[in-house]
């Protein structure tokens, strides 16, 4: 028994990983009091080894604080930083593509000296080759379905926004902190486009004294070339901020904010490949045993964007009274998930700020407070992304807080498939040879026709050949005839 078969190679997504690391910086003893700590981190490289995955880059860390005469001033550092995550099924042939995020960042003093350690998040995505082998043609009688499958190819490129607007007078630009939020995805012929808005929020000085802090929502585009994108491909990408530059001027009383961000974006283009697979196969002579090649693989669809105002009572982290002036939000960020209830689906997190509030007395202090939230969506099989804007708060009631904010969520659909064609067949006994020239089968109701052909170890152009009348699956009762042709 002859047969044939071919081998699929492609390249697909093999692993995912998640790490944490922690990075600190240390500022020196002019630092009195923090009103407020940032930090920034951009990934330079990531490197798959044996058993483990090393990245590395840079986390840059702003502070705005009172020094020993209450001025506020401002300071900045970077650091580089180098993690591993470790992992037994990690090999050097796979190629590694990561995204890092600050999770948190903590202020401690100690003795003269103020730490900031900010808690990194990273997201690794391993690819390699995938190759399995199918059967595709020989001496059996075969059923055959074209199956898909995806295999995807990784590229990247860079980008710039800008943004120019008008302001009241400042006296300085503090502190800037940036928020990424992709939106669309689209490819065509060689190249991939991705569109989405960055959120900046700024906290300056008046210029007549006292804090303020604003938002800006810039729209962003990035074209990514790639061969291997057409019209109608699916692609996913990941856009970070790799360096953002503030310029103010002042000009006939006003301030003019010029704002210029440098991006880089990952991509993963998805490349549909149909196979003409063999889901079942026997021989009409001997027996058959068949080896199956099963595979899963997971893209992503289309887009759906939601945006909701959300508001309500704030978890604060420290006291207030009436006395005190609630000068500026800033810090924004959000912990959100996609949750499915007993009354459908939901993405449900929390909205976070730092509030900066002056006492009676002319004293700075920042309290940390959270907005939990809960927006119904339809999401079917997705992923959520969610940026938090534009939250503000009151004090309505003594030691209150009521705050608002708006949610601004993109889900994605994953697309999910499955694979199971014959990879290869091992030849069994042969079959005794029937001597009748006619034989008469009571097949069972239901049967279909490869079913029964199967059973009857005859092709199902014979069995259809020679049961004209007979329509499938077959009734109870009906009777399927065999003609064996013999030569005298």
């Amino acid at each position: 028994m002859k047969i044939q078969t071919q081998t699929f190679r492609g390249y697909g997504k093999q692993r995912e990983l998640t790490a944490q690391t922690a990075v600190e910086c240390r500022f020196g003893g002019e630092v009195e009091n923090v009103l407020s700590a940032h930090a920034h981190a951009v990934l330079t490289g990531a490197d798959a080894g044996n058993g483990e995955v090393r990245y590395y880059g840079k986390a840059h860390f702003s502070i705005v604080y009172e020094d020993a005469e209450k001025h506020i001033c401002r300071a900045e550092k970077g650091v580089e930083f180098a993690a591993a995550a470790k992992d037994g099924n990690i090999y050097p042939a796979l190629a590694a593509k990561a995204t890092v995020a600050v999770e948190n960042v903590s202020v401690r003093r100690e003795g003269a000296s103020v730490f900031l350690t900010a808690l990194l998040g990273t997201d690794i995505s391993l690819y390699g080759e995938e190759s399995f082998d199918y059967l595709s043609d020989g001496e059996l009688v075969m059923k055959r379905e074209a199956v898909k499958v995806l295999t995807c190819h990784l590229c990247g490129g860079a980008a710039e926004a800008e943004d120019e607007f008008e302001t009241e007078l400042l006296g300085d630009v503090l502190q800037h902190s940036e928020t990424v939020c992709v939106t669309d995805v689209v490819c065509e012929t060689g190249l991939v486009r991705a569109e989405g808005e960055i959120n900046l929020g700024l906290l300056a000085l008046k210029g007549s004294g006292g804090l303020v802090s604003f938002e800006r929502l810039v729209p962003f585009r990035v074209e990514i070339p790639c061969d291997s994108a057409s019209f109608g491909s699916d692609a996913e990408v990941r856009v970070c901020v790799a360096d953002t530059s503030v310029h103010a001027e002042e000009e006939d009383g006003k301030c003019n904010i010029y704002v210029r961000f440098s991006l880089i974006a990952d991509a993963c283009v998805y490349e549909e490949v149909a196979l003409d697979g063999v889901h079942d196969a026997f021989s009409t002579e001997c027996g058959t045993e068949l080896s199956y090649y099963e595979g899963t693989f997971c893209g992503v669809g289309e887009f759906k964007r939601i945006t909701e105002r959300v508001s309500g009572k704030a978890i604060v982290s420290g006291p207030l009274g009436f006395s005190d002036v609630l000068e500026a939000v800033t810090e924004e960020r959000s912990e959100a998930e996609l949750v499915t209830t007993a009354d459908g689906q939901r993405v449900e997190g929390v909205a976070n700020a730092v509030l900066l509030v002056k006492s009676s007395e002319g004293e700075y202090r920042s309290l940390e407070f959270s907005l939990p939230f809960s927006v119904a969506v339809d999401a079917g099989d997705a992923e959520a992304e969610v940026m938090v804007c534009g939250m503000s708060a009151r004090q309505k009631q003594e030691g209150e807080i009521d705050a608002e904010a708006t949610v601004k969520i993109v889900l994605r659909e994953k697309k999910r498939g499955s694979v199971r064609i014959v990879g290869a067949v091992k030849e069994g006994e042969k079959f005794a040879e029937n001597d009748c020239a006619i034989s008469v089968y009571i097949p069972e109701a239901g049967d279909g026709l490869w079913e029964l052909a199967k059973r009857l170890k005859k092709s199902p152009e014979d069995v259809s050949k020679s049961n004209p009348d007979i329509e499938f699956p077959v009734k109870e009762g009906q009777r399927v005839i065999i003609y064996r042709k013999k030569t005298i």
